[in-house]
């Protein structure tokens, strides 16, 4: 098989103008999967920020039961703007009933927890984007 370099170094470039982390090409039998983990390089003031965030999550997620995004897109707490928000601090919730949507590709997706219990803490705010296996919200 004869690798397309072209074809991967624009694959490549798609990651950056889109700022994607992973993107998967398939044609035919040929499948092509290129990803970005490296973090890109910033600020000392933006990287202790980030470090210290991950270090909260963290602590958090060991209290807690965390429902994560199954896709990626952008959160959005209600149904509809100025609409009350499907859950809140303090919530019992059941296993099944939507906790926001996550729009993708302009679809409207619900997101249903996966356990019951009772929201501890929302991890994003309104209008965020949200990667796949994000920590959306955590259950006491």
């Amino acid at each position: 098989m004869k690798i397309d370099k072209k074809l991967i170094k624009e694959l490549v470039d798609n990651l950056d103008e889109f700022k994607l982390s992973e993107l998967e090409y398939q044609n035919g039998d040929t499948k092509i999967k290129v990803s970005k983990w490296a973090e890109m390089p910033s600020t000392n003031k933006e990287s202790e920020n980030k470090i210290s965030n991950k270090k909260n999550l963290l602590n958090d997620e060991e209290e807690g039961v965390a429902i994560k995004s199954p896709i990626i897109g952008t959160a959005y707490l209600s149904p509809e703007p100025g609409a009350k928000q499907f859950i809140k601090v303090g919530d019992k919730i059941k296993k099944g009933q939507t906790i926001m949507i996550v729009e993708a590709m302009k679809t409207m997706n619900h997101i249903p927890s996966t356990n019951d219990g009772e929201v501890k803490k929302i991890l994003i705010k309104d209008g965020q984007p949200v990667e796949f296996g994000q920590t959306l919200i955590l259950l006491k």
